[in-house]
């Protein structure tokens, strides 16, 4: 069964006792990911007040660095981008948020035809704005 389950150096370590991927049968189910760094569990555009509260952040930049993870979590899968076939993504101000990640999404996605949920939380584990949970095919 370990075969099955896929750890990389290249996508953000995951925050508990889980893997970044269990491959079952043809699919492929990433455990949540965020926008934390691989190389150094930095935030991208995060700034924090001296009490850890977040003053700012960038969506823009935590889009794109959250799907290079999830990108990162599926080549070492043994899948790709274009086979992902659902997503649901979180949140932390859908008004805000939005619009830029939808743009940007969008990008990325365009061919891919990918099933999509979208949905706020009131917060993640860590001071990130958005994570992905990704099902894909091998």
């Amino acid at each position: 069964m370990s075969d099955n389950i896929i750890h990389t150096d290249n996508a953000a370590k995951p925050l508990g006792a889980y893997p970044h991927a269990r491959r079952v049968g043809d699919l492929l189910f990433l455990s949540g990911i965020g926008s934390r760094s691989a190389k150094d569990n930095s935030i991208p555009g995060l700034e924090l007040d001296d009490a850890g509260n977040i003053v700012k952040y960038d969506i823009a930049a935590e889009t794109h660095s959250v799907f290079a993870n999830v990108k990162a979590v599926l080549e070492a899968s043994g899948s790709s981008w274009e086979k992902i076939v659902d997503v649901t993504v979180f949140l932390t101000n859908m008004k805000k948020d939005f619009p830029a990640y939808n743009k940007i999404y969008g990008e990325y996605f365009a061919g891919v035809e990918a099933c999509r949920t979208t949905v706020e939380v009131k917060s993640l584990p860590t001071p990130i704005c958005i994570e992905l949970k990704v099902i894909a095919t091998i």
